[in-house]
């Protein structure tokens, strides 16, 4: 038998800061999102009557959202967006705007943009190379990331 767990918990959440840019001279304004992480993950009941250890899962979850929580995120591969990092800070250089950070409080995240699809994408790779999630025994992910009740991002992915 196969079967779907969907994993929704309040402590599946990050707190963050960020603009999205919307094209080569225009952005958003500096502003944050309580981000919520959903995963719906599919496997084999096994003879023990589970899946797979859906609480090592939640953990896993629990610690990508650790390292989002309470940073400012900057995409790292925009082709609009340049960083310049100091021993103090990081400068994200967008047009002839020089917005200035602390750099304990940035994040540079290896994506194009800060939204909740490239969030979503960024994630399940994290998740997905992980060596505990590996030994799981799921067969299909889902993972959404959702920065408000009517705004989300689902991602897939499925073994080979």
């Amino acid at each position: 038998m196969i079967a779907t767990i969907d994993i929704h918990k309040e402590s599946l959440h990050f707190a963050c800061a960020h603009f999205t840019i919307l094209g080569s001279n225009r952005r958003e304004n500096l502003h944050g999102h309580n981000y919520f992480v959903r995963a719906v993950a599919t496997g084999k009941v096994d003879d023990n009557g589970l899946c797979f250890d859906y609480n090592t899962l939640k953990k896993e979850i629990e610690a990508l959202c650790q390292e989002l929580d309470e940073t400012t995120l900057l995409p790292s591969k925009s082709p609009y967006l340049d960083i310049e990092r100091s021993d103090k800070h990081v400068t994200a250089v967008f047009g002839d705007e020089r917005i200035q950070f602390l750099n304990r409080d940035v994040l540079l995240l290896p994506i194009r943009n800060v939204t909740v699809e490239e969030l979503a994408t960024w994630f399940l790779d994290q998740l997905t190379a992980r060596d505990a999630f590996r030994g799981l025994a799921i067969n299909e992910l889902v993972l959404t990331i959702s920065s408000g009740p009517s705004q989300s991002a689902s991602v897939s992915w499925i073994t080979q």
